[in-house]
């Protein structure tokens, strides 16, 4: 499936080095208070070890060393307890990371929350064409797309009137249906692949919310949640000569991350999660799989 040219940047490996130092650091700093300590009792009883070291009260700088072990382990601790959720300001380009994280759990659930799903589609049907070559430790995929009911009027995307005034282009509506539906239909297409050549067990669906593309909100594995704001007033032509319309631009939506971890962020999480899934309970089925269904 051929992208479309607004790109997606490895924001994974930024991530992916700060979790890194933070594993190291702490245990950096343990190795060598743990060594100060051994090597101040070893000064102490043996002779040649301390004459080496010409200290004076070796027991004394041991013990002190193993309390500030102790102390930073405490510290370590409270920090850890009461800081802030994890958060950070991402750009939609880079969600190629947080997919291909997504992908390394037996069971991947992404729910995404916008306008088309345009950037988050190019990396979940690349990470899906490469999931039916190698499966590797994925046993199942729910894919949940939701988006603006296109079947009927709205008032963003829309056409720009006199005096800026959103007018309401069926003509504009039906474009952005039909490439939701080739968007779904490119997943769907590619997971009963999977689904007949392997094991696994995949999913992938869109549906229809009624309302305006607010909110840009995606879901990984029910345990990291991106969310932003489309900007309503971004504005587009079709052609040099055309209408403007009222299009906000995925691409160039900024996304805060929060992550679990830590006591006070497990309820952002779970509030985010049980948001998508009451809007989802509530969600139509597009007109072309009701279609397909007669």
């Amino acid at each position: 499936m051929p992208e479309r040219g607004d790109g997606t940047a490895d924001g994974g490996v930024a991530q992916r080095l700060r979790r890194t130092q933070e594993r190291f650091e702490p245990l950096v700093t343990r190795v060598i208070l743990g060594a100060i300590f051994v090597i101040g009792l070893v000064a102490q009883f043996v002779q040649p070890v301390g004459d080496a070291i010409e200290g004076k009260a070796y027991l004394g700088g041991a013990l002190l060393s193993l309390v500030g072990y102790v102390l930073y382990d405490a510290v370590k601790d409270l920090s850890a307890s009461v800081r802030q959720p994890a958060s950070s300001l991402v750009n939609s380009r880079d969600l190629a990371g947080f997919v291909r994280d997504a992908f390394s759990a037996r069971k991947v659930e992404v729910s995404f929350l916008g306008y088309t799903g345009e950037t988050l589609h190019n990396e979940l049907y690349n990470r899906l064409r490469d999931l039916a070559a190698r499966p590797g430790q994925v046993r199942e995929v729910s894919v949940r797309m939701l988006v603006p009911d296109f079947e009927q009027p709205m008032t963003v995307p829309a056409r720009v009137g006199p005096d800026g005034q959103h007018v309401d282009d069926p003509a504009f509506r039906e474009r952005l249906l039909r490439r939701c539906e080739e968007y779904e239909g490119a997943l769907s297409d590619i997971a009963d692949q999977i689904n007949r050549t392997t094991r696994l067990e995949v999913r992938c669906e869109y549906r229809f919310h009624p309302g305006i593309p607010g909110q840009k909100i995606c879901i990984f594995n029910r345990v990291q949640v991106l969310h932003g704001f489309y900007d309503l007033s971004a504005r587009m032509r079709l052609q040099r000569t055309g209408p403007e319309y009222y299009d906000p631009k995925g691409y160039t939506t900024d996304l805060n991350v929060c992550s679990p971890g830590t006591a006070a962020s497990d309820p952002v999480v779970t509030m985010w999660n049980k948001h998508f899934d009451d809007l989802w309970a509530l969600a139509s089925v597009p007109g072309w799989r009701r279609s397909a269904a007669a």
